[in-house]
């Protein structure tokens, strides 16, 4: 590895060469040995949100967005293609076949990856959005706030990749409204619309099962420790589903996502904000439930696992984030380890463990305004996330094989 520092070291200065105004195509960072490669030329480019699938069906390309629209990136080449032209919104890349779904100008299409061919699915409701899309393709999913209520910025940044600065008052104001919303449902093959819930309270994050169709979660938005914020519902409208209830005050919870075989709920968990972190687990069949611990300086904004469930990767925090975390500006790989049993076997209790950390990448020069989102690409093999660590925003990946060896990679 020292070998090839010495031998790529003009690739080994992005400091230098960010000064220049050229962000580097690939480097090794010098606090981790990790090598990181920029995917994306153009500036303002974004992978995806943490929790939306931004890979193709085949596992070949990588969805992102510019200000000019939709691109794809095969993955093993590294070119990209223009996909879909426009000011357009993101859903979701489709799990059976190569398609992207996105919204645009009030209505929803589906764009072939490959062929760039686009067709209308449906004109939206006003108001409406749609966000996800199910494991078969078979429907789409998404909210519309009913009557002449005010309309709000969820903190979904359509235009902006940045948090809005005001963003804490904007949820308690928006909380407070108690607007009442529809959940609704968008045949892809029909355009057929059905609601099939309605409440006043926020309705937002709205996220199907990777593996059966007919479960989706969503959560009651809000400022953390003022909601129930994780539910499940079936899309006829049936067995609806807190899953997580608090115990403490000030304990909060969010930022969900599915494992990626569909079985598992994961999201933040802090008992009590602040103070004490996990990354928790839901088995949506047993109701059963797994707690990894991991430290303050390792907690992150987002989380994200393996399609095996091997590993977990997380984006970090700067220290104005709800951890305060003194050194937490890193890109994160972290091997679960659960706690043996030497106890009572109650299945009813909850099975710890730790994460185990490892840094990859340096994030000291990133702005964390802008919420890096990582995932692993479907071979596993890295960690993608988005950085404005030279300015403007880029697309990178991060090499992701657990490193044994003990190492300055090691958190500390």
């Amino acid at each position: 590895m020292r070998t090839r520092i010495g031998l790529l070291s003009c690739l080994l200065l992005p400091e230098a060469i960010a000064q220049q105004g050229v962000p580097p195509k690939t480097w090794i960072d010098s606090e981790t040995g990790r090598r990181i490669v920029r995917l994306t030329d153009e500036p303002g480019s974004a992978s995806l949100y943490f929790n939306q699938n931004g890979y193709s069906a085949d596992g070949k390309l990588l969805i992102y967005t510019t200000a000019d629209g939709i691109f794809a990136l095969n993955l093993e080449t590294r070119e990209s293609k223009s996909v879909v032209k426009g000011r357009v919104r993101v859903i979701d890349a489709g799990r059976k076949r190569n398609t992207v779904y996105y919204s645009q100008a009030g209505a929803v299409y589906a764009a072939d990856l490959y062929t760039g061919a686009s067709r209308l699915i449906a004109k939206l409701p006003p108001r409406g959005s749609i966000v996800t899309v199910n494991a078969d393709e078979t429907l789409l999913a998404g909210t519309y706030i009913e009557g002449e209520g005010r309309d709000y910025n969820s903190g979904q940044q359509v235009h902006s990749l940045d948090q809005p600065v005001n963003k804490g008052q904007m949820m308690e104001d928006r909380l407070a409204a108690r607007l009442p919303m529809a959940m609704f449902t968008i045949n892809t093959a029909t355009g057929e619309t059905k609601v099939i819930y309605r409440a006043t309270d926020w309705l937002n994050h709205l996220l199907f099962s990777p593996a059966d169709p007919s479960l989706l979660m969503f959560c009651h938005e809000g400022p953390w420790h003022k909601v129930d914020r994780i539910w499940t519902i079936r899309t006829d409208g049936s067995a609806l589903t807190k899953i997580h209830t608090r115990t403490m005050q000030m304990e909060i919870f969010g930022h969900e996502f599915w494992s990626v075989d569909g079985k598992t709920i994961w999201y933040d968990l802090q008992t009590p904000r602040g103070e004490v972190f996990w990354l928790a687990g839901y088995n949506v069949a047993t109701g059963e439930r797994t707690w990894y611990a991991l430290q303050r300086n390792e907690w992150s904004i987002h989380f994200n696992v393996t399609r095996d469930g091997a590993l977990f990767c997380g984006d970090g925090g700067d220290s104005g984030q709800v951890a305060h975390a003194p050194d937490g500006r890193w890109i994160y790989l972290f091997r679960p380890e659960l706690v043996p049993n030497r106890g009572v076997d109650d299945k009813s209790f909850v099975r710890p463990g730790v994460l185990r950390a490892e840094r990859l990448v340096n994030m000291a020069r990133h702005n964390y305004r802008l919420e890096p989102n990582v995932s692993f690409t479907p071979d596993q093999k890295w960690v993608v996330f988005r950085s404005n660590m030279f300015g403007p925003t880029y697309v990178f990946a991060v090499e992701a094989g657990w490193n044994n060896l003990t190492s300055k990679s090691a958190s500390k």
